[in-house]
């Protein structure tokens, strides 16, 4: 199909002589827009709607589809095509054009001293102040020794923004600020409206694509904006090609797991990766403090040359004044004979001189001593720090194999996991049977407790009555001796139960302080229980935290499951819709006598017409549409089902 959709005139410029004219926009009377998908103009006597349309609405409503068909047309030609896109090639470039209609819809007019200027440059420019990392590519653009108009400039911008995977963040930035766009815009413009922002969600999309675009030897101030309409008309083959979409999904599905396992091993890595930091920069100190040593050493030796050049120096003016010496001694021996005190006098005077250049002598040997000494220890200095050094180094490798055994532990303690669950409930069950035994044990307690108040009860009484009986027996001694007989017969009795009760009552405390120490051994079995119940819940979050990670996964799979699903049974219902249309027949005219659809009969005022897809005949009234075919890419007439059909097939292959 020709540019005849959104009023862009012609074929591409690139497959006629004469140069395509510019973008007229006139959607209201070229290409509306309704709830099936895209309608084609109908001619002057067909049938209209009963209420018109906001043509604004209506070009944006156009200008969206047409974003819509692009950028997935691209992302699939893209994803099959299996390499990084270049800037011949058709897709991408149509892109580029749908993009650019986009955004020069509703500009202002701005009026110059020479002229009037209408664009898109200016909304472009104001990115960079709205997201800083733009800079660099108003900056590159404005370099480009080739662009010399403001439209050649905002074609290279759109095509770096794709090459960084930024497009859509920066309008994004762009669409919030809307004071700033009215600038620009009329009220009514696409970036202004809903439209922009789905636009915008759509470029999302496009970070998958890997684009490598020469923008430098490009002429982009000369190039026309022409929309070609026949790369989104799908072929039957297109439809059909199953191999081709099963291995785009399992692409997409491989991709989505490696950036999963990327997000999980990055947290790991970078955890690492500070360690290996840190130990690195210990180690660049250990080499700066090596090298600072070095240098020591190496400014130590040079004042040691020094003193030594020094020590020779004083070697020789002493070796001179010794020669010296001699020649004065001989003198003083020659004159010897003349004044005896005098060399004397001389004589103590050349013995003392001798002895102070013997102690500076000493001197200057201890001193290299001690330089000696010096050069000794920073030797083993320097050793010392080399074996720091590999130390470290040691240190490195092992951290490396320590990640790993780490990587190994996560599996052990997974399984561990799982293993711990089984025995936590045993242990549960456990616990139960622990606290049916302290109840009994209680009750038991209690039991033993009710036994030894009543003893003392009848302890108390007992002694009670013994001493009213003595009493008595004090009164009526004499009289009643046979009673105090009977009655000492029943202290005998009533002092052995109360043995027998103290022996009882002895084994009673015995038993309880064995009680008691059940009591706390089980309060300490308990505790362990409890720390035990902790570590188990610990492992529950532990548990719940990895079963939502992988519900997480599940929900996600679905999803992309729910999605080649719907995909296949809308490739079914094209074919089916396909299979429906290849088994009808072109109708001969004399067959036909009354219309297929209103059933009404032909005559010289009610015409026959071919439908050009079904091939039916029908009345005027039954097929005044007309849709562009695969057969032919100018709009053909086509009857009021096929049109239907058409329409909904063309509205389904939108996302």
């Amino acid at each position: 199909m020709g540019g005849d959709c959104l009023g862009l005139g012609g074929s591409r410029g690139r497959h006629g002589n004469a140069p395509p004219p510019l973008f007229r926009p006139v959607p209201a009377q070229v290409l509306r827009h309704s709830g099936r998908g895209l309608e084609v103009p109908r001619r002057p006597g067909a049938r209209t709607g009963p209420a018109t349309k906001d043509p604004t609405a209506v070009e944006r409503a156009n200008l969206l589809n047409m974003a819509k068909l692009s950028i997935k047309g691209l992302i699939e030609s893209a994803l099959s095509f299996g390499r990084t896109l270049d800037s011949d090639y058709p897709p991408l470039q149509q892109f580029f054009v749908v993009m650019e209609h986009c955004l020069k819809h509703g500009l202002k007019v701005r009026k110059s001293f020479l002229s009037y200027n209408k664009t898109i440059w200016g909304p472009l420019e104001l990115v960079e102040k709205l997201y800083p990392e733009a800079e660099e590519i108003g900056a590159s653009v404005r370099d480009l020794p080739g662009l010399k108009t403001p439209l050649g400039r905002a074609r290279a911008w759109l095509r770096l923004a794709l090459m960084q995977k930024k497009m859509a963040d920066y309008l994004r930035c762009l669409i919030i600020q809307r004071d700033l766009l009215s600038e620009f815009y009329e009220y009514h413009a696409l970036m202004m409206e809903e439209e922009g922002a789905v636009i915008v969600g759509l470029l999302v999309g496009l970070n998958v694509i890997d684009a490598n675009l020469c923008v430098k030897g490009e002429d982009l101030d000369s190039q026309v904006g022409v929309i070609d309409f026949s790369m989104y008309l799908k072929n039957e083959e297109d439809i059909g090609n199953k191999e081709r979409n099963v291995q785009i999904a399992a692409i997409l599905d491989q991709k989505n797991y490696v950036e999963e396992l990327n997000r999980q091993l990055n947290s790991t890595v970078s955890s690492l990766h500070s360690r290996v930091d840190s130990l690195e920069k210990s180690n660049t100190k250990l080499i700066e403090e090596l090298a600072i040593a070095k240098n020591n050493i190496i400014k130590l030796q040079e004042e040691n040359h020094q003193l030594r050049s020094e020590n020779k120096l004083i070697l020789m003016k002493t070796q001179q004044h010794l020669e010296v010496t001699k020649v004065d001694v001989e003198t003083e021996l020659q004159t010897y004979k003349h004044s005896r005190q005098g060399l004397d006098e001389m004589y103590n005077e050349a013995r003392r001189q001798l002895r102070d250049e013997s102690q500076l002598r000493q001197d200057v040997e201890n001193e290299l001593a001690v330089q000696v000494s010096m050069k000794h220890e920073i030797e083993l200095a320097m050793k010392l720090l080399e074996k720091d050094i590999h130390e470290k180094q040691d240190t490195l490798i092992g951290l490396r194999q320590q990640l790993e055994e780490v990587k190994a532990i996560n599996i052990e303690m997974y399984q561990k996991l799982q293993g711990s669950e089984d025995g936590l409930k045993e242990k549960n069950e456990i616990i139960a049977r622990l606290e049916e035994k302290t109840n009994k044990i209680t009750a038991a307690m209690r039991q033993l407790e009710q036994r030894l108040q009543q003893a003392e009860k009848a302890q108390m009484e007992a002694e009670d009555e013994d001493e009213k009986y003595l009493q008595e027996c004090l009164s009526k001694s004499d009289s009643l001796q046979k009673q105090i007989s009977q009655k000492e017969k029943q202290l005998v009795q009533l002092e052995t139960d109360l043995k027998i009760e103290k022996e009882w009552r002895q084994t009673l405390q015995e038993d309880l302080q064995k009680e008691k120490d059940a009591l706390s051994h089980l309060r300490n079995e308990t505790q362990q229980i409890i720390s035990l119940k902790k570590e188990f819940l610990n492992l529950q979050d532990e548990n719940q935290q990895l079963k939502k990670i992988y519900h997480e996964q599940e929900q996600a799979l679905q999803e992309l499951g729910n999605k080649l699903s719907e995909s296949k049974l809308k490739i079914e219902d094209i074919k089916e819709a396909n299979k429906a249309l290849q088994g009808l027949v072109w109708l001969k005219d004399k067959e036909a006598t009354h219309c297929k659809l209103c059933e009404k009969e032909f005559s010289l005022s009610k015409r026959k017409h071919h439908c050009r897809n079904c091939g039916e005949i029908f009345c005027n009234a039954c097929s005044d549409n007309e849709l562009p075919l695969p057969s032919s890419p100018k709009p053909v007439r086509v009857c009021d089902s096929c049109h239907a059909l058409l329409i909904q097939r063309c509205s389904s292959n939108l996302p």
